[in-house]
């Protein structure tokens, strides 16, 4: 299947290079480019992309912003940012509009071209510097709601996953092998309602 991508900088040399970058990759097709977030949101709406490339920081509508938009009116666009940017509230902003990846711009074109097919998987892609962030904001316990009841191995996990840890890391974490974290996983995400990675990582960063 050939995955359809929306690129969105407000550079037109970086927004360019990107669109020439990934048409060439095996599987992938920009089926158009956009300046800011308002143009983002118009073209998602038009060619109906599986995935979104998103700057954040740009004029008229941000990347967070139009993340927000995108992903309430077309809940199967996956969104993946890609910025200069790796703050805390930059970081947040995105994840709690509904990114499924973070990346920046220092990434090379593999790391680029993995975010984008593991976004129209449903799988969540994070820049080691924004896993380290993640670190740090997750430290603390995750909290879970009354709605529905975990076990305490089932938070422990869902507070790894909110660190940005993938499963064979999760797995040496806590010296279980790597079907148990996906049964354990795989049973959290049936009671919490997640959908994707991505749903679990903002829940355990405390929405």
């Amino acid at each position: 299947m050939t995955i359809a991508l929306l690129v969105v900088d407000d550079q037109a040399s970086v927004r360019e290079a990107l669109a020439v970058m990934l048409d060439l990759a095996d599987g992938i097709h920009v089926v158009a480019t956009a300046t800011n977030g308002k143009e983002a949101v118009a073209a998602v709406a038009e060619h109906h992309p599986d995935v979104v490339l998103m700057d954040l920081h740009m004029p008229v509508m941000g990347g967070a912003e139009a993340t927000g938009h995108i992903r309430a009116a077309s809940p199967d666009t996956q969104v993946v940012v890609l910025t200069t940017f790796d703050d805390d509230d930059s970081i947040l902003a995105a994840l709690h509009a509904g990114a499924s990846g973070y990346l920046t711009k220092e990434a090379d074109r593999a790391k680029i071209e993995q975010a984008v097919r593991s976004a129209a998987s449903g799988q969540s892609v994070l820049a080691p510097e924004v896993q380290r962030r993640l670190l740090s904001l997750a430290s603390r316990p995750a909290r879970v709601e009354e709605t529905f009841t975990l076990t305490a191995r089932e938070r422990e996990i869902l507070g790894l996953i909110g660190e940005g840890l993938r499963n064979p890391e999760i797995a040496s974490r806590l010296v279980i092998s790597e079907a148990t974290v996906k049964t354990h996983i795989n049973n959290l995400f049936a009671k919490a309602g997640f959908h994707s990675r991505a749903d679990a990582v903002r829940y355990a960063l405390g929405r």
